[in-house]
């Protein structure tokens, strides 16, 4: 298994010229395509809107091709939630910042609402970070569909890690099962070729989120994979809190996955 078509979303502004420098360099890594895709929804389609797009997709194959990636690029006059949503159809991984632009939604990307929507692994990149080296990995362990299909999403980065650990945060009065259950991911893991050792956490306070971070830190990685989780409400998407958590505040890069 692995990555043969990434895409990054490309800001209207020139936010995202790091995020396209990370997205480049792994997608090379995979010798994947990389597909680029910015969008931004205006009344009337005219030549300021073209000019926009036509700057960031020169922007996109000046930064990404010195990185030697093979290019797509993708552009409308829409909703960039709805365009990422809709074109993840085409990518293995999406990639996306961390942090909103500015400009709200006619403008910018809710990264919590692409990942519910997209059906596709969310890549989630911190400002300021511009390479993924994914060499020391944590998996925050929930024994829930999102979290399963997190850590199959995540093989292909998992494999090329030094160091695997499987986390899973409970809550103190929760059954003690939570060690069999991450041994049984560690045996998952070996069986396609990860090594990956294991750790239960006890909260004793704050959240979840906030807990699976300190481990990480603890151990170094530089990336988190994990299950997404959320609905929409009335119009409005409500998340988990440890999902919340990783969107609001994680310093390093996060695979999610819904």
């Amino acid at each position: 298994m692995s990555y043969a078509v990434m895409m990054v979303h490309v800001d209207i502004d020139d936010s995202a010229d790091g995020r396209i420098r990370l997205a480049s360099e792994l997608a090379k890594r995979f010798d994947a395509t990389l597909i680029g895709v910015s969008a931004m929804l205006v009344e009337a389609e005219g030549e300021v809107l073209a000019r926009l797009l036509a700057r960031r997709e020169a922007a996109f194959r000046r930064i990404a091709g010195a990185g030697g990636a093979k290019l797509d690029w993708r552009s409308a006059n829409d909703l960039p939630d709805d365009v990422v949503a809709r074109e993840a159809r085409a990518a293995d991984l999406i990639i996306v910042g961390r942090v909103p632009a500015p400009g709200g939604v006619v403008r910018s990307i809710d990264p919590g609402r692409v990942v519910l929507r997209a059906g596709r692994p969310a890549l989630i990149v911190p400002p300021g970070v511009e390479a993924l080296r994914a060499e020391r990995i944590v998996i925050g362990w929930k024994d829930t569909r999102e979290a399963r299909r997190a850590v199959q999403d995540a093989l292909p980065l998992l494999h090329e890690a030094n160091h695997v650990r499987v986390v899973e945060i409970r809550d103190a009065a929760d059954d003690a099962r939570a060690q069999e259950r991450v041994d049984e991911v560690a045996r998952y893991l070996l069986r396609h070729r990860v090594a990956a050792d294991t750790l239960v956490v006890t909260q004793t306070g704050g959240g979840a989120g906030g807990a699976l971070m300190r481990v990480a830190q603890e151990d170094g990685a530089n990336l988190i994979v994990a299950g997404a989780y959320g609905q929409s409400r009335l119009g409005e998407w409500v998340f988990g809190g440890a999902t919340s958590d990783l969107l609001s505040a994680c310093p390093v890069c996060c695979l999610l996955a819904h």
